[in-house]
């Protein structure tokens, strides 16, 4: 009987292969298409955006975002259950229409909105509602990752450059220096300062908003009220931090030149602008702690 025992204990255990994992193997197809029209874009977005001052934000808000995602994988097996494939279906449809029409088009403000939303039913499709919830916040964040469309740029920073700029010169002028505007066009001594969208605190909201809201999910994700008092304070925050690059900008072009303000200057008052700006609002959520106390005592006593 006992070597009946020792011969079961030595017969080798099944053979088990070492291939891709389950959820890789079983939905291959699923994962070939989403790379598809994942890679050429996140490419082209990378290349076009990225790597420049709007878009700087891009992959701070990937490896952030990745980052959030992997804090909760323990959490998202148990929770996972398919989605409604004919509601998925029926999202998936018009959402690959605008990202192919774009992709032709070579839209890719477009282009990213449409991978995005691809990206976000294919998700709900294949992991369920209920891990929907449970990363809810990574899902809006990734928004982040692509350009805002160029016409809405447009429209919302017109206003903002034009009362930037107005005020800068007025106070300029207050303090003595010769200097005039016509629109978003500052004349100081022989130059012309075209006040850009750069420099009009659009850019600075949407990076700002990204790092904001990352930072405010961390630290804060039990108290929204609190939460979205410090994102009303980005948006002022921001053109603050903007009208001041605009100031140093006219002040380094009339006392340096113009090839001074618009060459590394420019850059590195954007930077410092920026910096000062995030920093402002760690400074805010620090000075509001007395609030932030009232509003979880006052939820708490609910």
């Amino acid at each position: 009987m006992a070597d009946a025992d020792i011969a079961a204990t030595d017969k080798p255990l099944p053979y088990r292969s070492a291939g891709a994992p389950p959820w890789l193997a079983k939905h291959w197809l699923l994962w070939l298409g989403l790379a598809a029209i994942t890679i050429p874009t996140m490419i082209s977005v990378a290349v076009q955006s990225w790597s420049t001052e709007q878009g700087a934000h891009g992959p701070i808000v990937l490896a952030t975002g990745i980052w959030l995602v992997l804090q909760l994988r323990h959490e998202i097996p148990p929770l996972m259950k398919r989605g409604n494939l004919a509601l998925a279906f029926a999202l998936l449809v018009p959402c690959l229409l605008l990202y192919v029409v774009s992709r032709i088009t070579t839209t890719l403000e477009l282009e990213g909105i449409g991978l995005y939303f691809c990206l976000v039913v294919a998700f709900y499709a294949y992991c369920g509602t209920a891990v929907m919830r449970l990363l809810w916040f990574p899902t809006f964040y990734f928004i982040f990752l692509f350009p805002p469309p160029d016409s809405v740029v447009a429209t919302l920073t017109q206003p903002l450059k034009i009362n930037i700029s107005r005020a800068a010169v007025a106070l300029l002028d207050a303090c003595g220096m010769t200097i005039a505007r016509k629109g978003v066009i500052i004349q100081v001594d022989q130059y012309d300062i075209l006040v850009a969208a750069a420099c009009a605190g659009l850019n600075s909201i949407i990076s700002l908003s990204a790092i904001g809201l990352f930072y405010i999910y961390v630290r804060h994700n039990a108290n929204w009220r609190y939460a979205l008092l410090l994102m009303i304070a980005i948006l002022p925050v921001a053109i603050l931090a903007n009208f001041v690059r605009v100031l140093l900008l006219i002040l380094i072009t009339d006392f340096m030149g113009d090839a001074w303000a618009q060459g590394i200057f420019h850059e590195t008052a954007g930077m410092i602008m920026f910096a000062v700006a995030l920093l402002s609002i760690f400074g805010i959520d620090r000075l509001a702690e007395p609030v932030r106390r009232r509003l979880a005592t006052r939820t708490a006593s609910l």
